[in-house]
């Protein structure tokens, strides 16, 4: 399946590359650029020396140059990958994260993260991307990353900061994801992991951090369709519906009973139906969170609930699974959540947002904490949401042409 979809994907952007570089003569038909698309975002980025920057309480559009095919996000900056394989980034520029050569940042104009000539880009995670660092997967399974690789999270055996990608010693890779200074791989048919290892989040047997890649306990022979990461934490969905965490879990952010026993070995959350979908967060020390969507489709969260993340309105700790429900008449097709807020994107393409707000993580133009799901967007066909910011991509208006 994964070659398939590469080898579409991979089709698609040669079509494009043929259509704009094919000369012609005067009989040719001119070339039909794609149309501008519309992302929003809101909430705070941060990171690197300078603070915080760019809060916003409510959702903000920027435009990107082409039909969005994914959208995902860091702590600091945020991304779009077109369906032409060229992926577009804006926010803090520091360390390297926009991937477009500079240090300088672009929070208003999304700028072309510089892949070298040829490379298309297949797919980045969309939950989510290490702390100041980038990652994503070309259409023949090369992984690339960039920018601040603070952790050595992008297993090249060092921590140095690189201003564009660079493509990492992993191949046929499937999956991968990244938060604070560690980052998960499915290369080959192996978990592999690299970077801090500060309560066991890189799921190896033990608190050694690395810089090159070691694999992860417990995956041989099993087939991974998701990886997902957190402040500290990690997870793996497999195909057969299984859902295993490992790390930190002072807030039961493992789901399998008592709080405050970390793992440095992947652990199964036992749930009553397969898991389809699975979304990771936190961003420090006593917050984290894990939301996910079963075969029946109902769906589970558990971890830490101080601000009613976890949507079913109480507070607190839940070491295990408990159920949450969207609001009446409303259906839930993905999930998305951050630091201490969680989201949820409908059927009908309008997005939910509960949990704390101080810097706007919500949206709803608010800093306070809404303790039940509230309407932020519409329109929306995919959802990125990490530490306390957002991003979804919106499906253009249909314009009735003149007879």
């Amino acid at each position: 399946m994964f070659r398939a979809s590469l080898a579409v994907r991979a089709g698609l952007g040669a079509a494009v590359a043929a259509a704009v570089f094919t000369g012609g003569c005067s009989s040719d038909p001119p070339v039909k650029r794609p149309s501008p698309a519309t992302v929003e975002h809101w909430g705070s980025l941060f990171g690197g020396q300078a603070g915080d920057f760019d809060t916003q309480t409510s959702p903000v559009a920027v435009t990107v140059p082409g039909p969005v095919a994914e959208v995902g996000t860091s702590n600091s900056t945020e991304y779009a990958l077109l369906k032409d394989g060229s992926l577009y980034a804006w926010g803090l520029g520091t360390q390297g994260q926009l991937g477009d050569g500079r240090t300088e940042n672009s929070f208003a104009k999304p700028v072309r993260v510089r892949f070298p000539e040829g490379v298309q880009i297949a797919s980045i995670p969309t939950d989510v991307m290490p702390y100041d660092s980038a990652l994503a997967v070309d259409t023949e399974g090369h992984a690339w990353g960039w920018g601040n690789n603070g952790g050595g999270e992008l297993c090249l055996g060092n921590t140095r900061t690189y201003l564009t990608p660079v493509r990492l010693p992993l191949s046929h890779v499937t999956a991968l994801a990244g938060a604070s200074n560690h980052a998960l791989y499915d290369a080959n048919g192996t978990v592999y992991a690299c970077g801090q290892n500060v309560e066991g989040d890189l799921g190896i047997g033990s608190r050694r951090s690395t810089s090159t890649p070691v694999q992860v306990a417990g995956f041989s022979g099993s087939s991974v369709t998701k990886l997902v990461a957190a402040f500290a934490n990690s997870g793996a969905l497999l195909s057969n519906g299984e859902y295993f965490d490992w790390g930190y879990d002072a807030g039961g952010q493992l789901g399998n009973g008592p709080a405050r026993r970390s793992s440095d070995v992947p652990v199964r959350v036992k749930l009553p139906h397969p898991v389809t979908q699975v979304a990771q967060g936190g961003s420090i020390w006593n917050n984290g969170q894990t939301l996910v969507m079963l075969s029946d489709g109902s769906l589970w969260a558990w971890g830490d609930d101080w601000a009613s993340q976890l949507g079913d309105g109480a507070w607190g700790v839940r070491p295990s699974p408990v159920r949450f429900h969207p609001p009446a008449g409303v259906t839930y097709r993905s999930l998305a959540t951050g630091s201490a807020t969680s989201y949820a994107l409908s059927t009908s393409g309008t997005v939910y947002a509960w949990g704390v707000s101080h810097v706007g993580q919500v949206g709803d133009g608010l800093t306070s904490t809404a303790l039940a799901p509230v309407v932020v967007a519409t329109r929306v066909t995919s959802i990125s949401a990490t530490a306390n910011n957002v991003a979804v991509s919106i499906r253009r208006k249909h314009v009735k042409r003149a007879r």
